[in-house]
């Protein structure tokens, strides 16, 4: 499993928690809601971690979105 303070959006200094935290708050479903917030921005400098992770290691966005839709991140 993914520890929470692993570092996803290295542009916006998000972590796997914090996007999590993000989605869930805003009952966000989609990759689309997620990318087009202005709450919690993301994916909008430089992309990677969008696709492949910053690292080239697959740990991205649409990773942690299908992490909160099937409950395997704690809810706050």
């Amino acid at each position: 499993m993914v520890k929470l303070d692993t570092e996803i959006c290295v542009c916006n200094s998000l972590s796997v928690g914090d996007i999590a935290t993000c989605i869930q708050e805003n009952n966000f479903n989609t990759l689309e809601e997620v990318l087009e917030n202005n709450i919690c921005p993301m994916g909008d400098k430089c992309e990677s971690c969008v696709d492949e992770g910053f690292n080239n290691d697959g740990l991205n966005i649409p990773m942690v979105l299908s992490m909160v839709k099937h409950n395997k991140v704690p809810k706050n």
